[in-house]
This record gives structure tokens, C-alpha cells and sequence, in this order.
């Protein structure tokens, strides 16, 4: 069944260029484009469209309050574009926070040059999210992600007790989202580190970062070179950077930050993080991985399971993408598959 698009943009030459991307996949069409926010919102009344894609700054009604208002009532899967700065960013998960599944950087270079990774990562991304967006819409009835989620008071043990060493999440294409799910529900007072791997551009991290660290009890910092791990902080690995870890000659555990290698497509990447703390860490590691597109996380996985520790992965109806939680789950590397709302809660009856 071919999916039908509803594009939204202040720039003409933008919603040519995006229509004309999108038209050249089989399983797309656009039906429809707006202008602006207010116009969306009738289109979408008329078009009926299965997805969105969806500008920030336009004049008339902006893409945030559009997002707020179509969520509100008649709720369709919503991919932002935005720029790359800290407004942009801080923009972005305004619209995540309003409804919106995910997003991607609005670069109109690579547009107008419609090479073909831009357009099927364009394309695949549209018919993932709206493909599982619905799942979106649900969480976000059950749990408003603006405030924080109230902490489980008795959380399911699954395993017995295990002197793990911290406690690491990787994910991509639904994750802003789905980590502030997991990380709300975690106190404060939480007995171990825990390192993040989003993938997200450079300029996002500072603010992710800082906005997580505003909604949740834990402390949440974006991480820096020789960070020491310390209980209850999460650090959130820079966007562009690959994170690792080193076991200090005291025994303490200390973070490195590295440029990327022209090869390396992730950046940050799960694999090369979880490898790291594989041949790194004594003790074991609960590693998770949430939604998401495309493999990574698996082998950084099989490492850790190889050498001893738990691997959970979240389950395919909440996932706004099951692609890296399905590569873990069908590479038989995973000891649990949990649903979203479960994840937080279990973190601290595992631990």
C-alpha cells in the first residue's frame, strides 16, 4: 500500500525538492503541500495524509504549534526538519515534546543535490516513522513526556542480582524520546553510572543533554574527555565524537572522546562504545537497545554477551523503528524484550 505525504514548507524550492524525493519511492506519494502551519492543519482534515513532514520556522502558524494542534486532534506521524544550531535544536525537541515522531537536519546543499543516500535516507525514514507512528501517539497519552514519569514502587526483578558496572543505552530514529521515557523513572539516587549513545548531530547533544537533565532525577551531562563515571549521572556521548571508555591504573573508569574515522557512518556509534566497554570493564554491563534504524548496537552487544553481560532490547510494538532492537533480538544476543513503559522501571529491579 503506497503511503500518502502531506509536505509542509515555508520554501517552495524545498517542498519541490522534498515532493520530488519522496515521489521517486514506490511505497510514498504526496497528496498534498502547505505553506505553513495553519495550512497543514486543513490539509490534513482534507488529504487525510498517513505522514507528515514538517518545517519549523514558518510565518502564519509556526510547525511546533501546527504539531501541537494536529496531535491534538487528529493525530498523523510527524518527521520535523530543522536546522543545525542550538535554536534549531532546542526547537526540535519542543516538537518532539508537542508530538512529533522524529526529525532531520535541514540541509538544503544536499537537497538540491538529491544525491541518492540523501533521498533514501529521506525516504526510509518517512515510511518508517509512518509506518509505527501510531505507537507515538499512544505513549504520549499514557505518559506525557513533559513531565516526568513517576517512578515504579515495586519494579519486576527478571534475573538474579548481578553486580553489573553501569549501565549503557544505544538508540537512533525514535530515541529522544523513548530515553527520556526510561530515564524519568530512574531516581536520582541511582547506585550506577550510565552512558547514552544517541545518534544525533554535534550541535543537538548540548541541548538534549541539558534538557534531560531538567526533567529527570538523575543528573544527565553530555560527556566530556576523562569524565569519571560517578553513580546517578548519565553521560550522553557528543554528536560527531565516538565514545569509549579506559580503566584508570586507581581503578576508576574514565571517558574518551575521539574524532570518528572517515568509515565510521555512526557518529556516535553504539558498536564502537560497546566494544569499548567489552574489553574494558570487569564486571558486567546492562546494556539496552531502543528504537531505531539499521544494525548498530548488535556486534557492540554480541561483545558485551560474550563477555558476560545482560542485553535487553525493546520490543517491536513500542519501537517507533524496530530495526537496531530487531538486529540484537534476531542475532539471539538478547536475555530480555521489554515494552517502552517497562524499561525504567526494570533498569532499577535488575540493578
Amino acid at each position: 500500500m503506497t503511503l500518502r505525504v502531506l509536505v509542509v514548507d515555508d520554501s517552495r524550492f524545498f517542498r519541490n525538492r522534498v515532493t520530488d524525493m519522496l515521489n521517486s519511492d514506490p511505497r510514498l506519494e504526496v497528496v498534498a503541500v502547505a505553506e505553513n502551519g495553519s495550512e497543514a492543519i486543513k490539509k490534513v482534515s482534507e488529504e487525510h495524509p498517513d505522514v507528515i513532514t514538517m518545517d519549523i520556522e514558518m510565518p502564519v502558524m509556526d510547525g511546533i504549534t501546527a504539531v501541537r494542534k494536529i496531535m491534538a486532534s487528529k493525530p498523523v506521524p510527524i518527521l520535523m526538519f530543522s536546522s543545525l544550531t542550538t535554536d534549531g535544536a532546542q526547537a526540535t525537541f519542543d516538537a518532539l515534546e508537542a508530538g512529533a515522531i522524529d526529525y532531520l537536519p535541514k540541509n538544503f546543499a544536499e537537497i538540491s543535490r538529491k544525491s541518492e543516500d540523501v533521498i533514501k535516507m529521506l525516504c526510509d525514514r518517512v515510511f518508517s516513522i509512518a509506518s509505527k507512528g501510531r505507537i507515538r501517539t499512544n505513549i504520549r497519552k499514557d505518559t506525557p513526556i513533559s513531565k516526568p514519569a513517576q517512578v515504579a514502587k515495586s519494579p519486576p526483578i527478571f534475573a538474579k542480582k548481578t553486580s553489573y558496572e553501569l549501565v549503557a543505552i544505544g538508540c537512533s530514529t525514535g530515541g529522544p524520546v523513548a530515553l527520556q521515557e526510561v530515564l524519568q523513572k530512574i531516581p536520582g539516587d541511582f547506585p550506577l553510572p550510565i552512558i547514552l549513545v544517541q545518534h544525533m548531530p554535534g550541535t543537538f547533544t548540548p541541548s538534549y543533554a541539558k534538557r534531560l537533565d531538567g526533567l529527570c532525577g538523575l543528573t544527565i551531562t553530555e560527556a566530556k574527555q576523562g569524565d569519571i563515571l560517578q553513580p546517578g549521572t548519565a553521560y550522553l556521548a557528543p554528536g560527531g565524537k565516538q565514545l569509549t571508555v579506559r580503566r584508570s591504573s586507581t581503578n576508576q573508569i574514565t571517558l574518551n572522546i575521539k574524532e570518528p574515522k572517515p568509515e565510521e557512518n555512526y557518529r556516535p556509534c553504539v558498536d564502537i562504545t560497546f566494544n569499548s566497554l567489552a574489553s574494558e570493564l570487569k564486571n558486567p554491563v546492562l546494556a539496552i537497545i531502543l528504537t531505531g534504524m539499521g544494525a548498530d548496537g548488535r556486534e557492540g552487544a554480541r561483545s558485551l554477551k560474550t563477555a558476560g553481560s545482560t542485553i535487553w532490547a525493546q520490543d517491536e510494538v513500542s519501537s517507533v523503528v524496530y530495526g537496531m532492537p530487531a538486529a540484537v533480538a534476531d542475532a539471539g544476543l538478547t536475555d530480555r524484550i521489554l515494552p517502552l513503559v517497562d524499561i525504567g522501571p526494570s533498569i532499577i529491579g535488575q540493578v
